[in-house]
């Protein structure tokens, strides 16, 4: 089903949009910028602090005992971790020892998919026309479908309400060394866990899903009555309140609430279950006592699977910095020219009286703010630069310098075209 919504803005509206919006961009504009220079600083410092690193990192062979000199010092080593502590579901029975035991919980639900146009108006006005549709799929928490726009959207509904559950060991060995939380919760692999559900767990829960399904009619009924809901409602609530026994099904590390699991009905669950087992892992880190902590300002401690050397987890680590640096320089970016776009749009909006001249306009605008906001960007970077490596932002200072002098000299030139041609003197008698 679709069901859609039109709505109109007139022209004045708009120019009274426009007009907030210069404030919003001035702040995407200072934001932007701000996030470009520190995230040139954060860049060099991580650099900086992970080549100190790269420097004072002592390779140890074996973890087997404990070694009093190396206490302070900052290690790489590779060995095996392992615990004794037991992690448990109650709710199904589940007792393993483990780094970690996972429980991720779905439920089948309608969910409002939204698809909006816009039409500029000759006059100035437009016209914005949202289409909602529905459609089920697997989400990760109910979904309320008392909000849902169409008058007759389809309701939501589930047999029973379970939360994530996330358990973490907090005894975990390497070698002879205890890991600290922050290095445990680093290791990975996650690997299914096998359920096996007794009949008479299966049939507590299905009690549980009949008490559930009948509190459920009793509510329903109770807002018809009442007048806050439909007959037809308390109607499918009475119908599903009786819950057959064969509800539950297990397959695997998965846990199936619902009639057939080749078939899912809105309301149905599915529950699934992973752990973490102990195996080998890398890790560099400041040795203290018989544990271990951050190292240096930036609180360096890495934690990788297997066996790697600290020069590849190293690498890792540098490419993760530069990585993380070009997604802030793009968002920076972003940032800025939104900032543009927001402050120089009432332009764009002024010219809306007649859609096609405003759409040249919009273009041109468009057009010369991104390449203002490029240049604006390079120019934070290279000061940036400047202030972190001047070798290196002396090069950009100028890039950034001769791209505001190209914008200008376009500028000039289309103001120059623009301009009459004098008229000729007439020839001396």
């Amino acid at each position: 089903m679709a069901y859609t919504v039109t709505k109109t803005t007139g022209y004045g509206q708009r120019v009274s949009n426009s007009f907030k919006g210069i404030f919003s961009g001035i702040l995407l504009f200072i934001i932007g910028t701000i996030l470009l220079f520190w995230n040139e600083g954060r860049f060099v410092k991580t650099q900086k602090a992970l080549q100190e690193a790269e420097g004072a990192v002592v390779s140890v062979e074996s973890v087997a005992k404990v070694d009093p000199d190396l206490n302070g010092q900052l290690i790489h080593a590779t060995g095996m971790t392992a615990t004794e502590d037991t992690l448990a579901d109650a709710d199904f029975g589940i007792s393993v020892v483990a780094i970690s035991l996972k429980r991720e919980v779905e439920y089948f639900q309608y969910v409002e998919n939204t698809e909006t146009e816009t039409k500029d108006k000759l006059g100035g006005s437009e016209e914005t026309t949202t289409t909602y549709t529905y459609s089920t799929r697997w989400v990760g928490g109910p979904v309320d479908s008392a909000g849902f726009k169409a008058p007759d959207a389809p309701k939501n509904k589930a047999l029973t309400k379970l939360d994530d559950l996330r358990q973490t060991a907090t005894n975990v060995t390497f070698g002879a060394y205890t890991l600290p939380d922050f290095l445990i919760s680093k290791i990975s692999g996650s690997v299914p866990v096998e359920i096996t559900l007794t009949d008479e767990q299966k049939a507590e829960w299905s009690k549980k899903l009949s008490v559930l399904g009948e509190t459920n009619a009793v509510t329903a009924v109770a807002a018809a009555v009442a007048g806050e809901t439909t007959a037809e409602s308390a109607g499918e609530a009475v119908a599903t309140a009786v819950v057959a026994p064969n509800m539950v099904h297990v397959n695997g590390n998965v846990v199936y609430f619902g009639k057939d699991p080749n078939n899912a009905q809105v309301g149905d669950l599915r529950v699934t279950f992973t752990k973490v087992m102990p195996g080998q892992v890398s890790i560099i880190a400041k040795v203290k006592g018989s544990t271990f902590a951050k190292y240096g300002k930036k609180n360096f401690a890495f934690l990788s699977m297997g066996e790697k050397s600290a020069e590849e987890m190293f690498d890792a680590e540098h490419a993760a910095n530069s990585m993380l640096t070009w997604i802030l320089r793009i968002v920076g970016l972003l940032l800025v020219v939104g900032g543009l776009k927001g402050i120089f749009g009432i332009l764009t909006t002024l010219a809306k009286v007649v859609p096609f001249i405003a759409s040249i306009i919009g273009a041109g605008i468009g057009l010369i703010c991104w390449v203002l906001g490029g240049a604006w960007s390079l120019f934070i970077i290279a000061i940036a630069w400047l202030t972190y490596r001047p070798i290196i932002g002396i090069p950009l200072l100028i890039i950034a310098v001769a791209g505001l002098v190209f914008l200008k000299k376009a500028a000039a030139g289309k103001k120059a075209e623009s301009e009459p041609e004098p008229a000729a003197e007439p020839p001396a008698a």
